[in-house]
């Protein structure tokens, strides 16, 4: 019965870290210096306004799109962690 607890416990706490990494960035990112990379940081800037665009696109269709403005709202996050990514290599390599 002890085991029977036990992992349940290991189910529910890997279950709530699941959750919490799946809405740990429910959008993207902005993090670039516009005065060091200005390029990558106007493109951060219009993944984030694409992002809102969907959002509002989503309300006004009831969230009846199935599932493609979630899928695109993901690749936008990805993307944005991506330009991110390709900013701090840029930052690495001028010093």
């Amino acid at each position: 019965m002890v085991r029977t607890g036990s992992m349940l416990r290991v189910f529910f706490v890997l279950a709530l870290l699941c959750v919490g990494v799946t809405y740990a960035q429910t959008k993207p990112i902005q993090d670039i210096n516009p005065k060091i990379s200005p390029n990558l940081a106007a493109a951060q800037t219009y993944m984030v306004d694409a992002f809102n665009k969907l959002s509002a696109a989503q309300v006004i269709n009831n969230f009846d799109m199935n599932n493609h403005a979630v899928n695109a709202k993901n690749l936008l996050i990805q993307a944005s962690n991506e330009v991110s990514a390709a900013a701090k290599a840029a930052y690495a390599n001028t010093k």
